[in-house]
């Protein structure tokens, strides 16, 4: 029951993480910030149950529970006419596997589970988001179909000068990700000491 409350509220923080559609001006700004959040509400809670429980695997149960639960959620509001797409969020599964992988190879070192489980966990989530920009609804299809009111001139979004690795949505979502993936992992362990 433990687990399942804490992956529910670990649904509820990531939802719409990913949702693309709503955040056309903004969808690179948003792809980063949103895969970076992605990797630290995944590898937090995903840590904290691989140590709690010992057991690898217990990771990629904990991302299934939030796909799960995302689907149900989606599922909800798409039948309230939103265009939400479902092939978004399986997206975790994979990074959960790598990290039950870290801990399971290396004998249940924890300090390797938060150097290398954090690292992976944060370099391959931004990665495998990707599919979310690919396979949402056409952008300006869905601008047509759900109009907004107009950012206010301060809010426009600079376009990034595609090419730049500088302004690369997926390896500034990677690096970061890698970084602050260790310092989450580090928190998922010591929530049980």
């Amino acid at each position: 029951l433990f687990i399942v409350v804490v992956a529910v509220n670990s649904t509820l923080l990531t939802i719409n993480a990913g949702d693309y559609i709503f955040y056309t001006d903004w969808a690179w700004t948003s792809y980063t910030v949103f895969s970076i959040s992605q990797t630290l509400m995944l590898i937090v809670g995903a840590t904290y149950y691989l140590t709690f429980t010992g057991v690898p695997g217990t990771a990629t149960y904990y991302a299934l529970i939030m796909t799960v639960y995302t689907w149900i959620a989606k599922a909800a509001w798409f039948s309230l006419g939103y265009p939400y797409d479902f092939i978004v969020t399986p997206v975790w599964l994979p990074s959960a596997m790598l990290l039950d992988l870290v801990y399971w190879a290396t004998k249940k070192n924890k300090h390797s589970l938060i150097l290398f489980g954090g690292v992976l966990v944060g370099m391959s989530l931004p990665l495998f988001n990707m599919a979310n920009l690919i396979t949402v609804a056409d952008p300006l299809e869905t601008a047509f179909k759900y109009p907004r009111p107009t950012l206010p001139p301060y809010m426009t979004p600079i376009e990034p000068q595609v090419g730049k690795f500088y302004n690369s949505p997926v390896a500034l979502g990677a690096g970061a990700g890698a970084v602050l993936g260790c310092t989450f992992a580090a928190l998922g362990c010591k929530l049980n000491t």
